[in-house]
């Protein structure tokens, strides 16, 4: 099993929940209101209340195959507003 952790503005999250379900993959978290710090800098209290920085923790569990179709349907839409994506090997307890 495949896990998808993906960090992105919450003004972003339909189109890519979107892809996501094209992709095939059966289900989705979304954590909403996420802070932290990255390569751009920190989100700001501030920033978090007012909406205008707001970002979106996404974590998907797929099967192997689906990968690729959710890598090609995810990486333009990345690219295209911003955000990060990782990808680790999940193991079920």
């Amino acid at each position: 099993m495949k896990r998808v952790d993906l960090i992105l503005s919450e003004r972003e999250l339909d189109p890519v929940l979107q892809a996501i379900d094209q992709a095939g993959c059966s289900g989705y978290t979304v954590m909403r209101h996420v802070t932290g710090r990255g390569p751009r800098g920190a989100v700001s209290e501030n920033m978090e209340f007012s909406g205008l920085g707001a970002n979106a923790h996404v974590i998907v569990f797929c099967a192997p195959e689906l990968l690729e179709p959710l890598r090609s349907s995810l990486r333009p839409l990345l690219v295209y507003y911003g955000g990060v994506g990782f990808v680790s090997n999940a193991e079920p307890l």
